[in-house]
């Protein structure tokens, strides 16, 4: 029971942040520019320091425009009519949004201009990584994509259900990411059969379509596999 509510609590809260990016035109041009800064940092390959620096700056300005866009559908339900104070309520959420975008701004071309002059000084070079960090940033990338490909198609919940399947594309990830850090057949091998047997559970209960899990499986190897052919 208790696992049940915590993953009902979960699914409404990402269900929040969805409908947020779906309906806020502005919460996804912060989300693309999130992403980028971010995959940038992390091919430019910034110091641990810095990198904690550019994450909390990107955390900052999309918790900010979440809080915004809470406050304005408060507002709208407070005072449906046009109302002077409303109006000003708005804009002064806007307003906390645009100085913590510009701060963030400012904190990203501080932090990554030395490595960006670098590019111009040496050429540019992708940073190499652990094959662990690789693991670890796969698993979260292929969740991510799970959690939107299955807002965009309307069906299930982010963490159960609808297209595709999330337990499929995370037991392929890591059944990838446990063979590039082994590099032993047999336990890649073991490692296979068990993310066959996990998808497979999927339709066997009625969660998922087989067309559902073989998406979720093809979308979890192809992210793994992309990413540790860039980054190590």
């Amino acid at each position: 029971m208790p696992l049940r509510r915590w993953i009902e609590s979960a699914n409404n809260a990402i269900e929040g942040i969805l409908h947020a990016a779906k309906t806020q035109r502005h919460l996804r041009y912060h989300l693309y520019c999130a992403v980028a800064v971010l995959m940038l940092s992390y091919a430019l390959g910034l110091h641990r320091t810095d990198f904690l620096i550019i994450a909390v700056a990107v955390i900052l300005v999309l918790l900010a425009e979440m809080l915004n866009t809470a406050i304005e559908y408060v507002v709208d339900i407070l005072s449906p009519e046009y109302s002077e104070k409303a109006r000003i309520t708005k804009d002064v959420s806007a307003g906390a949004v645009l100085i913590t975008a510009f701060g963030a701004a400012v904190i990203g071309y501080i932090t990554l201009f030395p490595y960006l002059k670098k590019i111009f000084d040496s050429g540019l070079h992708i940073a190499k990584h652990s094959k662990e960090e690789i693991a670890l940033i796969a698993i979260i990338l292929v969740l991510i994509s799970v959690i939107v490909l299955k807002a965009y198609t309307g069906k299930g919940h982010p963490l159960s259900g609808g297209m595709p399947s999330g337990h499929a594309a995370i037991a392929f990830s890591g059944w990838l990411s446990v063979t590039y850090i082994t590099e032993n057949f047999s336990i890649s091998l073991i490692c296979f059969g068990l993310a066959v047997i996990i998808a497979q559970s999927r339709i066997t209960i009625k969660a998922h379509t087989s067309l559902e899990v073989i998406a979720g499986s093809v979308l979890g190897t192809i992210i793994t596999f992309m990413l540790f052919k860039i980054f190590y």
